[in-house]
């Protein structure tokens, strides 16, 4: 990843379904995790075990994005946004093609 990176403007625009950071203490990650965090850490190893990206890369740009540009999102979301940002960055997928599956994503759960 670049030294300096950017938001990425699809990610940014997540931040109003889900809702700021209210809580900058860690105690907000101790908690039984849901379905969707069960499924992302799972999706985490397979991207680590097919080579895409290492489980320990993945980490320390957690850590690195999740107190800098994306500081402002829930503790529990930065694996996402940091899977989400690495994959834009190496050009796997743009940013429209994530936008246009997180629209095609919400108007399924809609209908359900």
């Amino acid at each position: 990843m670049s030294e300096q990176a950017r938001p990425y403007a699809v990610l940014m625009e997540a931040l109003d379904d889900i809702g700021e950071r209210t809580d900058t203490t860690l105690r907000c990650i101790d908690h039984e995790p849901e379905v969707w965090e069960s499924r992302m850490q799972t999706t985490c190893e397979c991207l680590s075990k097919a080579g895409v990206l290492d489980n320990l890369e993945r980490r320390h740009a957690e850590d690195r994005l999740g107190e800098s540009i994306y500081v402002r999102f829930p503790v529990q979301t930065r694996s996402v946004l940091t899977v989400a940002h690495t994959l834009m960055e190496r050009g796997l997928f743009t940013e429209q093609a994530l936008r246009d599956k997180m629209r095609s994503v919400r108007a399924r759960l809609e209908e359900e």
